[in-house]
């Protein structure tokens, strides 16, 4: 008896008859067929039926955001921006803020610093002043008096007032213990000039001599000598060889001219200055001008500062300094 559970063989069991039941027929047209078809096909074209679109849009987040385009999010937003801004103007006008913006960054440059690791130079005694009362006549040989931190009477060889209120003795102004080689005489007067009829030269600002500033010679100042701004010789001492510079002790805030303000100029006002053995600044001038009244105002206030004076072997000196003044607005 056969057995039916067994699945039945075909026939044709050869390789070949298995992959020809796989080819399909005329799977591809002819290359003549499809030539013919691409030139019908690009001079008459099929139409094709219009395109159905099935997809719908969909809803996305709102670039405006919670608020939406809403006038009352405009105006929150609006409203903190202006609150922002009065605050920021609100603190600007506090006091304390307004001391702090007009603080004016100083800064005292000493000219010609020596370096610590170079010898010292060797200097001679520096300063000067002169002095008259307009005289046609040059001022006469005498002695020089004693020389003062301070000057409350210039020396005279010819005197104005013979009944002064009070009567207080000439000083130059120099470092006191300062000596030098006088003339026993027992008028003041220039002890280098030439003996003649008394007089107290031709210059001015009280003193002796061919100069202005109550001091004795030809130079500009309370001292002796050629230079200015008191003690003795041709200039002033510069930091080096043994002077040290001077320091700033207190200062006065400089204010900002009217014409700067409303143009809102900036800028910083460099000037030299002199700082005599009393910690005052003299013989002021404007290195780096700003203009707009800012030089002045900076002149106003740096001769109300306070230094403590620069030194030359333990003594109060003039030494000569650069002070920059800051113009800052916010």
């Amino acid at each position: 008896m056969a057995d039916l559970s067994q699945p039945k063989i075909p026939f044709a069991t050869t390789p070949d008859d298995h992959l020809n039941r796989l080819l399909v027929d005329d799977v591809e047209a002819p290359w003549y067929k499809s030539f013919v078809q691409n030139i019908k096909d690009a001079i008459n074209p099929p139409k094709l039926p219009p395109l159905e679109v099935t997809s719908k849009p969909v809803a996305v987040k709102d670039i405006w955001g919670l608020y939406g385009r809403k006038k009352k999010s405009w105006l929150m937003s609006t409203g903190f921006q202006v609150t922002a801004v009065t605050l920021v103007l609100i603190l600007t006008a506090v006091k304390p803020v307004q001391d702090k913006v007009k603080e004016a960054v100083t800064l005292v440059m000493p000219i010609d610093l020596a370096p610590p690791d170079l010898p010292p130079k060797q200097q001679v005694m520096q300063g000067g002043g002169g002095g008259g009362d307009r005289s046609p006549l040059p001022a006469a040989k005498g002695r020089l008096p004693k020389f003062a931190l301070k000057q409350f009477t210039p020396p005279m060889q010819v005197v104005q007032n013979m009944n002064p209120k009070l009567s207080m003795d000439p000083t130059l102004i120099g470092p006191p213990d300062l000596k030098l080689p006088n003339v026993n005489m027992d008028q003041y007067g220039d002890p280098l000039a030439k003996i003649g009829p008394p007089s107290n030269g031709p210059g001015s600002g009280g003193g002796i001599g061919s100069g202005s500033g109550g001091g004795i010679g030809s130079g500009k100042g309370g001292g002796f000598g050629p230079g200015e701004g008191g003690g003795v010789g041709g200039g002033v001492y510069r930091v080096g060889g043994g002077v040290t510079a001077p320091a700033l002790l207190s200062k006065v805030e400089p204010e900002y001219s009217e014409e700067a303000r409303k143009a809102k100029y900036q800028g910083t006002v460099t000037l030299y200055i002199q700082v005599d053995p009393t910690g005052k600044a003299i013989n002021m001038r404007v290195l780096h001008s700003l203009g707009l009244g800012l030089d002045e105002k900076a002149m106003e206030a740096v001769k109300k500062w306070r230094f403590k004076p620069g030194t030359k072997d333990g003594k109060p000196v003039t030494v000569e300094a650069q002070i920059e003044v800051n113009f800052r607005l916010l």
